[in-house]
């Protein structure tokens, strides 16, 4: 597989992505924290393991047209899946709602205002009037078709450490199912998260690479979190992340789940454009468009003896196989798209997603992996389709009778996109920095206004009274941390639990030094939490409390890092029964170092090692735990060197 002037990510450099033509924009999606959900009073939060529930729906979803009178494509798309869609619904958090058998209640106001105080920390121009429309989905991820969502500002800015962003729009809207498998012609969902508030926020393509979008992404997400009204944890928060180079088109690479992917995602959905773009070329040199015809001849696949596990287990399920010759197709399926993946891929894909043939569903006359099938065979197709094999290429493909007339149409007309570059798409990403087709790019024709939702007004003096309410500026707190001096790589962590507020007036009202609380909460608590469960959920506000009390009490600072524990583990403990299980007992400065010169007299007895070093750090071992909480370390340490 040849790599098409690709650059790894540690290697890129800004002038690499200038000349390609690196372009991305985010759509950040922020699950609000409300009690109830969106447009029912379903508790939201609430999950379920995936074996529990109490009934299951099966639906199929069937396309409708727009009030233009159109159909969109990832509509189409999914409707030629022939998906058999099961909804598993537990009876505590899902309602007659969610399959439109009961209008929609009222927006959620608390969720509502929630995004419209985000909306403003974004700088968005809040609209007059919340207008409530409906998009649809297909893929079956909301049971009724479509889901409610409304524009709340537009034209809004983040400031970077860097450069501004500019934003297109923040939503509210409800959020859709969870996906539990998508097998074959069957997709099963949960709707226990399904209807919970839900904001996205939507940037221009103003990030130029792939750092830039994780930086914008991360600043989006902390935005949200500096508000204290957004959910946390896993599935809570997802980004959409749009990509395109000079020449290739806009991509959605869809649900990435952590924003540590971004960088390689990005990097990567830049440079399998580009691969794209020189397929094109060479394709295009050689035929052009309107002359090209595939040719596809069912295969007696019995007759060649293959070895291969795959070929002998699609046999023994009584599959269809097929050949189809592409033809000039010579040494483009091979070409490099992806770091592990060829051109040919992009088939395959577009064959599990369209066709429903799960992987591997395909093989094809360039392939080299332990999979590969042998040479004789291909020249056998050659043979059978009538292909010039120093001009053309073939693709083996295979699945039930049924799906064969759809996975070849998929691969006829993937080979078609071919002739014009980059499709427009939407795809899935992998941890691994790769994607993979997931459906058809949707367009605008899948909104239309929702009748059963009257619009919501915003009076202006309501929207002030807002204002008063949010948090400052992201970038101000940034610039803080700086200013006291906080590593910065403790800033993460600390935007992303919202720990600004309970840092600052720990430092502003009892009057810790800054550089230690600030290091205290990125590497102490991080760690803590990392490694500690607690017994019930823990307040990070819990440890202001613990540094008063210890200030209250006259200890030494260096006690905190001991207490975290047990305070995590125990938030609802007092702080007297804390130091109890600690053994800590109040000592004076007099009291600790009275033994200083018995214990050096003896280490010389116990001892071979009788250096100044090594006594001592023998003494202050000794006397360490005495001096926690009552004693300054370095100015023991002092005294004991110097006795």
């Amino acid at each position: 597989m040849k790599e098409a002037g690709y650059i790894s990510l540690n290697k890129a450099t800004q002038e690499d992505y200038d000349k390609i033509g690196f372009m991305s924009g985010l759509e950040v999606h922020q699950q609000i924290l409300t009690k109830e959900k969106l447009f029912c009073h379903c508790p939201a939060g609430i999950y379920n393991d995936d074996d529990d529930f109490d009934a299951e729906i099966i639906r199929h979803m069937r396309p409708t047209l727009s009030e233009m009178g159109e159909y969109d494509g990832t509509a189409l798309m999914e409707f030629k899946t022939r998906k058999t869609i099961i909804y598993r619904i537990n009876n505590e958090n899902a309602c007659t709602y969610e399959i439109d058998d009961t209008p929609p209640f009222p927006m959620n106001r608390e969720a509502l205002e929630s995004a419209l105080e985000i909306s403003l920390l974004c700088k968005f121009n809040i609209v007059g009037e919340v207008h409530i429309t409906r998009k649809q989905y297909l893929d079956g991820s909301i049971p009724t078709g479509f889901q409610r969502t409304a524009i709340l500002g537009t034209d809004g800015e983040i400031q970077l450490k860097n450069k501004k962003i500019r934003l297109i729009q923040l939503s509210i809207e409800e959020d859709s199912a969870r996906e539990i498998s998508d097998v074959g012609h069957v997709r099963i969902y949960k709707t226990d998260r399904l209807g919970m508030p839900l904001i996205e926020t939507v940037t221009y393509p103003d990030m130029r690479n792939p750092w830039e979008v994780k930086e914008a992404c991360d600043f989006i997400r902390f935005i949200n979190r500096s508000t204290g009204k957004v959910r946390t944890g896993m599935g809570a928060s997802r980004q959409d992340v749009n990509v395109s180079c000079k020449g290739g088109t806009r991509v959605e690479i869809k649900g990435v789940a952590h924003t540590k992917w971004i960088p390689s995602l990005t990097h990567n959905e830049v440079f399998r454009q580009w691969s794209l773009l020189l397929i094109r070329d060479k394709l295009n040199k050689r035929t052009k468009k309107e002359n090209w015809k595939p040719v596809s001849k069912e295969v007696k696949i019995e007759k060649y003896n293959l070895k291969n596990k795959h070929i002998k287990k699609a046999i023994k399920e009584g599959h269809k196989f097929y050949v189809i010759n592409l033809p000039y197709f010579h040494g483009l399926l091979s070409h490099f798209t992806q770091p592990d993946k060829p051109f040919a891929d992009e088939f395959a894909g577009r064959l599990k997603v369209i066709a429903c043939l799960e992987r591997p569903n395909m093989f094809f006359s360039e392939q080299f992996d332990k999979d590969a099938l042998p040479q004789t065979f291909w020249n056998e197709m050659v043979k059978l389709t009538g292909a010039d094999k120093n001009i053309d290429a073939q693709i083996l493909v295979f699945g039930p009778e049924d799906d064969m007339p759809t996975a070849l149409e998929t691969i006829e007309e993937r080979a078609f996109m071919a002739f014009d570059g980059v499709p427009k798409e939407t795809r899935k990403s992998f941890e691994d920095g790769t994607t993979t087709f997931e459906r058809v790019l949707p367009g605008a024709d899948r909104m239309y206004p929702d009748t059963d939702s009257a619009p919501i007004p915003l009076e202006d003096e309501y929207i002030e009274q807002l204002e008063k309410n949010i948090p400052e500026e992201l970038i101000k707190r940034y610039e803080q941390l700086q200013k006291w001096n906080i590593p910065e790589n403790y800033y993460t962590y600390i935007f992303s639990k919202n720990l600004y507020p309970v840092i600052k007036k720990i430092v502003e009202d009892l009057g810790y030094e800054p550089r230690f609380i600030g290091t205290f909460f990125g590497q102490r608590m991080k760690y803590v939490e990392g490694h500690y469960n607690p017994q019930s959920l823990f307040d990070y506000w819990r440890v202001y409390d613990m540094f008063k009390f210890i200030k209250e009490n006259n200890l030494v600072e260096n006690i905190a890092p001991a207490m975290l524990p047990l305070v995590y583990m125990h938030p609802q403990m007092d702080f007297e029964s804390i130091l109890n299980l600690m053994k800590f007992s109040k000592r004076t400065e007099k009291e600790i170092i009275a033994p200083i010169k018995f214990l050096k007299e003896k280490f010389k007895e116990i001892s071979k090692n009788l250096t100044e070093d090594a006594t001592v750090k023998w003494v202050m071992g000794e006397l360490h735990n005495q001096a926690i909480g009552n004693m300054d370390l370095k100015k023991l340490y002092e005294i004991v060197k110097n006795s």
